[in-house]
């Protein structure tokens, strides 16, 4: 069954190795990663997709250096102040996905600020994955749940306390960077999501590439554990 691509989620990886291999240095390809994040915004909605998930920061990304954590927090900061207006402008609605808990309060009170801003869009739909993990936001679903007094815990029961229960399941998870796995991106929504792997650097993902990958979904025979 060939289906819409209404949700695409990506996990951008290789900035460092972007900027390594023309001898910079990591942060170089974060800042090119973050431009690389805004073509595939405007691509995405050019293309009808609704729903955007990027994975901007996991829960174990806090183990590489504080120079480079320090470095990503403050782009973070940095990128939502000055592509606000341009965001709201062109209809996007900004979500957070993640733990709140141990981000710096300036990072908070920007992502938070652009939340508000563009509470009342009804184009794209961008959630960010910032300090993020799939097994984490299943725990603290679970733990909602039990807080709430729910006595089965079904799937559709957890899904109900998701950070952003009313975005529907991925319909295409792809990664960048020529690395094969998920790393823990969306476990409990991924179950029927297709899956791609592409070699392409993240900051060297332009409109072409999200167009290619558009191409590769709607080749997809999407079964749902049935037939054609």
């Amino acid at each position: 069954m060939k289906g819409k691509l209404d949700h695409l989620a990506i996990i951008m990886d290789g900035n460092g190795r972007w900027a390594q291999r023309q001898g910079l240095e990591r942060t170089a390809g974060h800042k090119a990663g973050a431009k690389a994040a805004i073509k595939a915004a405007e691509c995405a909605s050019r293309h009808g997709i609704r729903f955007l998930t990027l994975f901007c920061f996991s829960t174990e990304n806090w183990k590489r250096p504080r120079k480079e954590v320090s470095f990503l927090m403050g782009l973070f900061s940095s990128e939502f102040r000055a592509n606000i207006n341009k965001i709201r402008d062109k209809g996007f609605r900004i979500l957070h996905l993640g733990r709140r808990d141990g981000l710096p309060e300036a990072v908070l009170s920007t992502i938070d600020d652009a939340v508000g801003a563009t509470a009342g869009n009804t184009g794209l739909t961008i959630q960010l994955a910032i300090n993020y993990g799939g097994e984490d936001e299943i725990r603290r679903a679970t733990e909602k749940a039990v807080g709430n007094g729910e006595k089965i815990l079904s799937y559709d029961v957890i899904s109900k306390y998701l950070d952003n229960p009313e975005v529907p399941p991925p319909d295409f998870i792809v990664r960048s960077g020529g690395e094969k796995r998920l790393s823990g991106f969306l476990l409990l929504q991924s179950s029927y999501a297709e899956i791609g792997f592409y070699d392409k650097l993240w900051p060297d993902w332009d409109e072409n590439m999200i167009e290619s990958i558009i191409s590769d979904f709607n080749e997809r025979d999407r079964r749902f554990g049935g037939l054609s």
